[in-house]
């Protein structure tokens, strides 16, 4: 297992964590015994930080992560969330409070405030309110670390960043969605440890795929797509929902490896995921000038997911995310919003910048996608 340090602190993380959101569950309940079993087969292969939150696996993750690091506690780093985002100081302790006792430790490592966006860390300051309460807590030995995860645009991710009250954040990433790569970047700079959520595009690019499998010569999509991650030199650690003993045992393995990537290696790929991109927006760059379809056929969203199969080989995903269209609500009710509830009326045609031929495209997207 490699580690780096996290950000300024001394503490040496496992590049994979071990994300605590899709433990085993049996009749809406965690399956404790698997649970922990996997849990502890991670650390004794080498993986030190875990991450859970309040609401995870019906509000049961933490009290699995708490049963795992029984007897461990010394050897593991434990990272949790707070999704508090009110005035009071007292009802955001309250959550903290119901954290430690569901972990059944004295203290946690990391602390997150769950979510934040700008606004909310805004509001979130003042005397008595949940920011003054954060660094109250630290200096009680509570907390060790003051961190967030977000979901926010990477400028206003930049901005909390930029605030200085931060010494770590939890953000997406991956071969699919690079575009906090920036605000990546400048929270390494700033001396921040940054933990990656989603590495594997929460299940996303679990789909084989040669053409990503072959960038490198990865026996599994998920294995090149933790590698990705794990090789930029701005990311502490990538956190993988593991939810089976076959899967810790496979990404502890790639973790393991001592260079993710090499540097030719990681050229090859970002050129290719570079290229990649310019042809997915040469089919459809999502700009949605063509909506709304008086039909209710979701047009990028159907480009979208023949782009998964066209572009990046992900059959499977796309065929599956081609299916969910089905289920746009509309009111009350549901719509067809896949591509064969098109009527060829062509009005989304004269509104797309690019030219693209909607109406065929429609149905190529279909007879590769759809049910046959």
């Amino acid at each position: 297992m490699q580690y780096r340090v996290y950000g300024k602190t001394s503490d040496k993380i496992s590049v994979l964590g071990y994300g605590a959101m899709r433990l085993p569950m049996t009749d809406n309940h965690v399956d404790m015994d698997i649970s922990v079993a996997m849990i502890r087969r991670s650390i004794e292969l080498g993986v030190n930080y875990l991450d859970t939150a309040v609401g995870y696996c019906g509000s049961e993750s933490q009290i699995a992560i708490g049963k795992a690091v029984k007897g461990l506690r010394d050897k593991v780093f434990v990272s949790t969330k707070n999704h508090y985002k009110g005035a009071s100081g007292d009802e955001w302790q309250k959550l903290l409070d119901q954290s430690l006792e569901r972990i059944d430790v004295d203290y946690i490592d990391f602390y997150h405030s769950h979510g934040l966006g700008w606004e909310e860390y805004k509001q979130m300051q003042g005397p008595g309110k949940p920011m003054e309460r954060f660094h109250k807590v630290k200096e009680q030995g509570l907390i060790r670390h003051i961190c967030f995860s977000c979901h926010d645009s990477p400028e206003n991710m930049i901005k909390l960043i930029d605030t200085g009250e931060f010494e770590g954040m939890l953000v997406q990433y991956n071969l699919l969605d690079r575009r906090n790569e920036d605000a990546i970047a400048h929270a390494h700079e700033t001396g921040m440890g940054v933990t990656i959520m989603g590495p594997i595009g929460g299940g996303r690019l679990v789909s084989p795929s040669e053409k990503l499998q072959g960038m490198v010569g990865a026996k599994s999509t998920p294995e090149i797509a933790l590698r990705f991650v794990i090789s930029n030199p701005n990311v502490t650690a990538a956190l993988s929902g593991m939810n089976s003993m076959a899967m810790v045992e496979e990404n502890c393995a790639t973790a393991g490896r001592t260079e993710a990537l090499t540097e030719e290696e990681k050229k090859r790929v970002i050129e290719i995921l570079n290229e990649s991109k310019e042809l997915a927006d040469l089919y459809c760059t999502g700009c949605n000038y063509c909506m709304p379809c008086p039909n209710d056929v979701d047009i990028s969203g159907n480009f979208s997911a023949m782009n998964l199969y066209r572009v990046f080989g992900l059959k499977d995903l796309a065929k599956r995310n081609y299916r969910n269209l089905g289920r746009k609500r509309k009111g009350e009710g549901t719509v067809e919003a896949w591509a064969s509830a098109c009527v060829e009326c062509g009005k989304c045609e004269p509104k797309c910048p690019q030219k693209i031929k909607v109406r065929e495209q429609l149905k190529e997207t279909h007879n590769a996608l759809g049910e046959n």
